[in-house]
């Protein structure tokens, strides 16, 4: 029996069908990440006594940069989605870009994004 080189249309359907579960709940993540950067919460320092104003600006500063690198994570792993269900539509998705083999199913399932087999990334080290 030949090795499989791609995968069904209806294993790419099952496979578009996590990625874009994977992208709606990263999505709310980066709006909720922009959210608190903005400080759209309505949790300020106005209604503190100027003694603890300063500490509580560094550490709000502290925060909004920590969620600017997370939103901006985020971001990246969005456009990863999205590059994933381009693989999808144009029947390359799961073919790793390094073996020219398939990537397995589980793999699949558990980084959806991912180009590279195991065994790709491995030889990479």
């Amino acid at each position: 029996m030949a090795e499989k080189t791609r995968y069904s249309d209806e294993e790419l359907q099952e496979f578009k069908e996590l990625i874009l579960s994977k992208l709606e709940k990263a999505k709310a993540e980066y709006e909720s990440l922009r959210a608190s950067m903005n400080n759209t919460d309505g949790n300020d320092i106005s209604d503190t006594c100027p003694t603890f104003k300063a500490l509580e600006e560094g550490a709000s500063t502290l925060s909004k940069e920590e969620a600017g690198r997370q939103a901006q994570r985020q971001m990246q792993f969005i456009q990863h989605l999205q590059a994933a269900l381009v693989r999808i539509e144009n029947k390359t998705y799961g073919i790793c870009r390094t073996t020219g083999k398939l990537i397995p199913k589980e793999r699949l399932r558990a980084v959806p994004h991912t180009t590279q087999s195991v065994e790709a990334k491995t030889m990479k080290k």
